[in-house]
């Protein structure tokens, strides 16, 4: 059974954002966290659609990928082809997984396009997450 997820992800601000906030919703007595190959901040609109989804990540950070945080994680989750192409030499034990998804936050359009844009990747996110709790318990 797994014990400590990481989602990785290029800007850490959106995808691996949202992927942690359900992770730890659906994750209960793991350690769940998320980093990116570079820091952008947390995507205010990605906070948003996850409040329409009733999680709060409004209080994550977004970090960069340090070798501390590889330290006993069991599975790394890459969420865009640049993370998977730059993740680092994985420690001897841990699993890779890789979910290519797209990036809401290069959409454009208008306001309710990129909104909805966020909600399919969200719930995208959210059925991974689920299906991938679902095999550990």
């Amino acid at each position: 059974m797994l014990k400590k997820i990481l989602f990785l992800c290029t800007g850490n601000s959106c995808r691996s954002q949202m992927a942690e906030g359900f992770g730890k919703m659906y994750g209960k007595g793991m350690e769940i966290i998320s980093a990116g190959i570079e820091a952008h901040g947390l995507n205010p609109r990605a906070v948003q659609v996850m409040q329409e989804a009733g999680v709060d990540i409004s209080q994550q950070t977004s970090d960069v990928l340090t070798p501390t945080m590889l330290t006993d994680v069991d599975l790394v989750v890459t969420l865009c082809g640049d993370a998977k192409d730059n993740c680092p030499i994985l420690p001897a034990g841990s699993a890779h997984r890789h979910w290519g998804l797209e990036d809401p936050a290069r959409s454009t359009g208008s306001e309710e396009e990129m909104m909805n844009k966020f909600r399919h990747v969200r719930n995208q996110i959210e059925q991974l997450v689920k299906e991938l709790m679902q095999v550990q318990q």
